[in-house]
């Protein structure tokens, strides 16, 4: 492994648990710990812990906090009151995506963005270069570590280890000051697996001792510490965007289906606004869709779809589903082929084996 690739505060901890890394934009982190599937099984069926020390978090503040981000982002912040948060796109002008993110609201005029960890760079140089008078952005990322407790059990063995209410933290919803153990730290409930759960962020040193005690208050739970396997396979059942995949530079949000987080009609205009609205008025020219493969064989990343020997998109995630037994993948189409039922071929291997276009998301927990 490159001696050039990033860590996170729990590198160390990896062997502990028998994590095996691999080079992830740049970051040397656990693709696994025991197996992808035991991981997966566990996330869905009791709660799994994910290192996602990695991502990135920018603060922004001051008065004009507010309308600076209505001008950056798709989603309308205004409708957010203290304590919540809010799924996000950043756009260029023509509509293509920066990065998808997080937007928390500590309090007036002051708002913490959760980025991914390959884009931290260039999201915060892009948010500098159209940056406006009366607020200040900080890259916060190194001050950070981060946590992610998904699963079912996952209210269950927490609560066992704070005596705030977890209960009273909603979906999209966060509190700070959270003491966990002898800790603090701010504990959110969003999730990018498809199950309930938590996000913890915390100072670096602190939450690699939250690692060790969460994994074994939740021990005898089944909890498990769980890799970036599983935690790909998980968001694609659930159908989560992935940046680098269900998004890019090349891909607008409403291409990638997450058009319920670009408010094309809120009143300030943001940046991108014109192209989307032009490309929802003409017709979105390529969509996600769901694909189940009817001939034998896996769907992967970047593989070309044809209809009638005319290529009409590509494969943007697939994998042989590990809740559902199925060779299933995402694809991103041209949007007069994404009717559901339409038979299709994806080339694996040089050859074109045939698929189904179907619903999405393929997992949805039961509430």
């Amino acid at each position: 492994m490159s001696e050039n690739l990033k860590r996170t505060p729990l590198f160390d901890s990896y062997k502990t648990y028998g994590g095996k890394t691999i080079d992830f934009g740049g970051w040397e982190l656990p693709v696994q710990f025991s197996s992808i599937k035991e991981e997966h099984e566990a996330v869905r069926t009791k709660a799994g812990m994910f290192d996602v020390s990695h991502m990135g978090e920018i603060i922004v503040r001051g008065e004009d906090s507010l309308p600076y981000l209505q001008k950056l982002l798709t989603n309308d912040v205004s409708k957010l009151q203290d304590g919540q948060a809010q799924y996000n796109a950043m756009c260029y002008t023509d509509g293509g995506t920066v990065d998808d993110l997080l937007v928390y609201k500590i309090a007036d005029h002051d708002y913490l963005l959760v980025v991914n960890a390959s884009n931290i760079e260039k999201d915060f140089d892009w948010m500098q270069k159209n940056s406006i008078n009366h607020v200040t952005i900080h890259n916060v990322s190194d001050s950070y570590g981060q946590l992610a407790l998904q699963g079912p059990l996952a209210e269950k063995v927490l609560q066992r280890l704070t005596k705030e209410d977890l209960s009273e933290i909603g979906f999209f919803k966060f509190k700070s000051n959270v003491k966990i153990g002898d800790y603090d730290a701010l504990v959110s409930r969003t999730g990018y697996t498809g199950e309930d759960g938590f996000e913890i962020y915390g100072d670096p040193a602190e939450i690699v001792a939250l690692w060790d005690l969460i994994l074994e208050e939740g021990k005898e739970d089944g909890v498990l510490p769980c890799g970036l396997g599983a935690r790909d396979t998980l968001r694609f059942e659930a159908c989560l965007a992935l940046y680098g995949q269900e998004l890019s530079k090349d891909i607008s949000p409403l291409e990638a289906g997450i058009g319920f987080a670009v408010k094309l009609k809120k009143e300030n205009d943001f940046i991108g606004q014109k192209a989307l609205v032009e490309q929802k008025e003409s017709g979105i020219p390529r969509k996600i869709v769901g694909l189940e493969m009817i001939d034998k064989g896996i769907p992967r990343h970047g593989y070309a779809i044809y209809k009638d020997d005319q290529k009409i998109g590509e494969v943007t995630t697939g994998t042989q589903s590990p809740t559902l037994k199925k060779n299933i993948g995402l694809g991103l189409i041209d949007s007069q082929f994404n009717e559901l039922g339409t038979e299709v071929e994806v080339e694996i291997r040089g050859k074109r084996l045939k698929a189904v276009t179907v619903a999405t998301p393929f997992y949805k927990r039961q509430k």
